[in-house]
């Protein structure tokens, strides 16, 4: 199958453990961009967390994609321009405030252009959403009123077992009005109806008139499974958990071992 598109996740896949890209994967990833394919970055990031790493591989230059907020935004990296933005009904915010606040330890967060808003009390996952996006963490005590902008998603982050209660909380309240999944065992994306990286891509896809078949999806998490399912290969990481390799079509090295550059060798290398 001649492949134009490789998206991918990035922590656990595109970066090490390091948080890094290697030399090898960054020089691979341009090299196709230079021969006209496509290369999108899918993450549960807002987009000032993708950025940096959109700017390494100098997705500007090629015409390539930032999808961010698990899908619930893409930008066209060429221009800056949302070519897709989906945000939450305002009033579930103080509704998903209050399911949240009644839970021991959880911190509800958001995001505007500068900082990851903080809604109860910052914990040591909040600290981590903030070493991932390299964004400071910004304690808003009026946080439902603060939040009179567009929201693309709400985050709760807490232990495991309570983001699994909390989630059960909240697909009870909301049945099918919202897309509630756990994106890591400590965080819970609470996200606009069906709104997923697979709905998001096939938006991506019709706008630009690729299909499915020419896509390669890479991930190791739980919100990569629906855009695995979806893509022409589905690809997973040696490091994912064992829902997503079960999905897979094809799993390649750990994101300590250039599992990426092994996936750009392997099916999209011109012969």
């Amino acid at each position: 199958m001649d492949y134009q598109m490789l998206v991918l996740d990035l922590d656990g896949t595109l970066t090490n453990s390091r948080k890094e890209i290697t030399e090898p994967t960054r020089n691979a990833l341009i090299e196709i961009q230079r021969e006209g394919k496509k290369v999108v970055l899918a993450s549960g990031r807002p987009i000032f967390g993708v950025l940096p790493l959109a700017e390494k591989l100098h997705l500007d230059h090629f015409g390539s994609y930032i999808l961010s907020y698990n899908g619930a935004r893409i930008t066209r990296c060429t221009d800056g321009t949302d070519i897709y933005n989906k945000t939450l009904p305002p009033e579930i915010i103080p509704v998903v405030y209050d399911i949240a606040a009644s839970f021991p330890g959880v911190d509800l967060l958001s995001y505007n252009n500068s900082h990851i808003l903080s809604g109860i009390a910052v914990n040591k996952y909040t600290e981590q959403e903030s070493f991932l996006n390299k964004m400071p963490v910004a304690e808003i005590p009026d946080f439902v009123e603060h939040l009179n902008f567009p929201v693309n998603k709400l985050l709760a982050a807490g232990d495991p077992d309570i983001m699994e209660k909390m989630m059960e909380a909240l697909k009870k309240r909301f049945h099918t009005f919202l897309n509630i999944y756990r994106s890591e065992p400590f965080f819970l994306e609470i996200m606009p109806k069906k709104i997923d990286k697979a709905y998001s891509l096939q938006k991506l896809l019709n706008s630009i008139g690729m299909t499915a078949d020419q896509m390669i999806c890479c991930g190791d998490g739980y919100n990569d499974v629906s855009m695995i399912e979806y893509a022409g290969l589905g690809v997973a990481m040696e490091n994912a958990q064992s829902i997503v390799k079960d999905t897979a079509d094809f799993i390649t090295r750990s994101n300590d071992d250039d599992g990426i550059l092994h996936v750009i060798e392997k099916f999209m290398k011109e012969k």
